[in-house]
């Protein structure tokens, strides 16, 4: 019996180690890698990798955000480090302090070629191969949103409510409008036969760009939220009212359609060719039909879209997860475990899916054909 009890332990022992140790190699070939995401998982969802990089941030640093301009990708750390990055082959172009740590960066936009950004309260145009700053103009006043302007003028909110434009040329400045209920301004895109901005108490109001001369304005219920997305000649908004508007850039009102929620929205909607994606708080995210502005779909605890491609919605959800929805379909297809993703590029060029973490891992993925 004594024989047998000890066979018996020798054998559960045996086992364990089995276990133990095929739990740590899958472990290993998930994370220990250095791959956000385990090869093996993303063939599940028809998905490849075509490059992963580690950023050049410091080991107290983490990264913030990821920005897609162009053939370009900009990671910001949290104390304002700037790396850009060739998105579709993953070589770094430059990596430098962009502002003092403590200071606020507002958007980064590509016009021609230059980006610009606001930097605390300074106008800030920068190189795009180097980085460095090329001109900056300090203004008297906080601004609110990032800048938007056209082949000759600056457009820049200002936390007195006033919308104040500058010849590009040399920052002069030539006149300002606001609001008629002086709210705070939210929002601006320009082009050169129109300027709109967006308020918090929900108008969307487009001007001359070179005069102080009204065009139309529509208003919503509720403020407007986050940047005005123009596609074509539509724009669309979300509003704290519920509502996501489709408004034509000419007329503005009425709206070409109206699609109500069903609860708070804080974040724009991301729009594709044919579907308009937006989160709703504590619901997730919605598909809706860009020309009719009907129901889709809804992902629940959805995010964000990552991309789209041939028909096919990738959608991150708040518990670490990639869904794939079927957009003629309707229907998910399936999902796989994104646990080490928290960081993301929400990219409406093309098919590729940008993710990373917070310590700067990041990886480009794409559909395999």
């Amino acid at each position: 019996m004594k024989m047998l009890k000890i066979l018996r332990w020798k054998f559960v022992l045996l086992v364990g180690l089995v276990v133990f140790c095929g739990g740590q190699r899958c472990s290993s070939n998930q994370s220990g890698s250095g791959s956000l995401v385990w090869p093996r998982l993303l063939e599940h969802v028809g998905l490849e990798i075509v490059w992963e990089r580690k950023l050049p941030i410091k080991k107290k640093e983490s990264l913030e955000r990821l920005v897609i301009l162009g053939d370009r990708m900009y990671a910001f750390s949290d104390r304002n480090y700037i790396v850009s990055m060739n998105r579709k082959k993953g070589n770094f172009i430059f990596s430098r302090p962009f502002a003092p740590a403590e200071f606020a960066v507002l958007g980064l936009e590509l016009y021609k070629d230059e980006l610009m950004s606001i930097v605390g309260n300074r106008l800030v145009e920068i190189n795009p191969e180097s980085g460095r700053e090329l001109r900056s103009k300090r203004m008297g006043f906080g601004i609110t949103c990032p800048a938007a302007r056209n082949s000759s003028y600056f457009y820049l909110a200002g936390s007195d409510r006033r919308l104040r434009t500058f010849r590009a040329e040399d920052k002069v400045k030539l006149f300002e409008v606001a609001a008629e209920n002086e709210s705070l301004i939210t929002s601006v895109i320009a082009d050169d036969n129109s300027v709109v901005f967006a308020t918090e108490a929900g108008n969307v109001i487009s001007i001359a760009p070179d005069k102080p001369r009204r065009l139309w304005q529509f208003d919503a219920a509720d403020g407007i939220v986050g940047p005005i997305v123009r596609d074509g000649e539509s724009l669309f908004v979300a509003s704290r009212d519920t509502y996501v508007y489709k408004l034509n850039v000419q007329m503005g009102t009425p709206p070409v359609w109206k699609y109500q929620t069903g609860g708070i929205l804080d974040k724009a909607p991301r729009v594709t060719g044919g579907v308009v994606y937006q989160y709703v708080h504590n619901k997730g995210l919605t598909a809706i039909d860009k020309k009719s502005g009907k129901f889709m779909w809804r992902v629940e605890k959805g995010i964000d879209l990552l991309a789209e491609a041939k028909g096919k919605a990738y959608v991150l959800r708040d518990k670490g997860e990639l869904v794939v929805m079927d957009n003629k379909k309707k229907k998910r297809l399936y999902s796989v475990n994104f646990a080490q993703v928290s960081r993301y590029a929400a990219n409406l060029a093309d098919s590729k899916i940008y993710i990373a973490d917070e310590a700067g891992r990041i990886a480009c993925l794409r559909p395999v054909d």
